[in-house]
């Protein structure tokens, strides 16, 4: 794949929306950018600890047996509906949950854009090779999740009637149930 092919690929999968960029989005209306910007090492570090390792031991393994992936898409549904749940859950306007590091590091491990990123985009060369375009990966990573902070944001700053905690997190929520019982439909379909 030629670097521009790579670049767009990337900026594409990783410009839409889904479980991680969802977060990043909610925590940058909840908690502004500043606030927000340690959530980028989440999404980065989850995204390197699937990629690194499928792209440069299991590809031969995954395509020989495709259920891996299956149960990778059925437990990544699962870990999202519990997401948009947490998300959806009452709460007090005064106390609300701040969306984690941890949160945004277990949502990326699950996604299956890592699967893609790391199966179909990533060259497929021995690990020494493929630390440059890791590092372009890292940076486009970085890049496009600030972007959906910097969007999450500008919500928050509508003008208006002032946007609370709770219209961004059932928003979210919501976007995160579409999203887990589209994944969950999508393995299942592939098992017929």
């Amino acid at each position: 794949m030629q670097p521009l092919q790579f670049v767009l690929a990337i900026l594409l999968l990783l410009a839409t929306p889904g479980p991680t960029n969802t977060l990043l989005w909610l925590s940058g209306a909840a908690a502004g950018v500043r606030r927000s910007a340690s959530l980028l090492l989440g999404e980065l570090g989850g995204y390197l600890t699937v990629v690194v390792p499928v792209a440069a031991l299991a590809a031969p393994f995954m395509s020989a047996h495709p259920e891996i992936g299956l149960v990778v898409k059925l437990a990544a549904a699962c870990w999202i509906l519990f997401m948009a749940y947490a998300l959806w859950t009452p709460m007090r306007e005064t106390a609300a949950r701040p969306i984690t590091l941890g949160q945004v590091f277990i949502t990326t491990v699950l996604n299956p854009k890592g699967l893609i990123i790391a199966l179909a985009i990533m060259p497929q060369v021995r690990l020494i090779a493929m630390l440059p375009w890791l590092a372009a990966f890292a940076a486009l990573v970085v890049s496009a999740g600030s972007l959906w902070i910097i969007a999450g944001t500008f919500l928050a700053r509508l003008p208006g009637q002032p946007i609370g905690p709770r219209l961004p997190r059932r928003i979210a929520a919501a976007c995160l149930v579409v999203f887990s019982f589209g994944m969950a439909g999508s393995a299942l379909a592939s098992m017929l």
